[in-house]
């Protein structure tokens, strides 16, 4: 049984100076957000095993910010591939994943997460805010078995329901 997470960016911040779409920080609110989907992924016993993120700047920091606060020791490896990029190509790049590799999580954007993640369950609307993560079992023992409709979508949280449930 293969387990993935797709974590969304955390919150940017529009206001901030940045040249293009793919330099765009995160705000303090998606700093905290990154931190606590980290510690409570690390609570839950979800830490990954490798973490692979877009290149964007925001995708990139919640990556890193929510390794951090979890204390995660894992591999970082950020990639273009996730950026602006489409459900059929998250799946290949899942596909290409080592088969040591048991929990895997990604960070990434909308709308592709959200499509990505309702491809994966076979279909349904899956909404997904920022700093939102998805658990999803496939039932594979290798990620290159991992094809359109083999997941088990087991949660989804957002940094609103942990707060509301008092996660810190």
């Amino acid at each position: 049984m293969k387990e993935l997470l797709l974590l969304r960016h955390a919150k940017s911040d529009w206001n901030a100076e940045y040249g293009r779409d793919h330099d765009r920080p995160l705000a303090p609110r998606g700093r905290a957000a990154a931190k606590l989907i980290g510690r409570f992924l690390e609570q839950v016993n979800c830490a990954p095993d490798l973490v692979v993120a877009s290149s964007a700047v925001r995708a990139r920091t919640t990556a890193d910010l929510a390794a951090e606060a979890g204390g995660w020791r894992n591999r970082l490896v950020v990639t273009d591939k996730l950026y602006a990029s489409s459900p059929i190509a998250v799946v290949q790049l899942i596909s290409d994943q080592a088969p040591e590799v048991e929990r895997l999580l990604l960070v990434g954007h909308n709308p592709t997460w959200e499509d990505t993640a309702s491809l994966l369950i076979g279909g349904g609307i899956i909404r997904l805010p920022t700093a939102a993560a998805a658990f999803i079992r496939i039932p594979v023992s290798r990620w290159s078995e991992v094809t359109a409709g083999r997941g088990i979508l087991q949660w989804l949280v957002t940094p609103k329901l942990l707060k509301r449930g008092g996660v810190r």
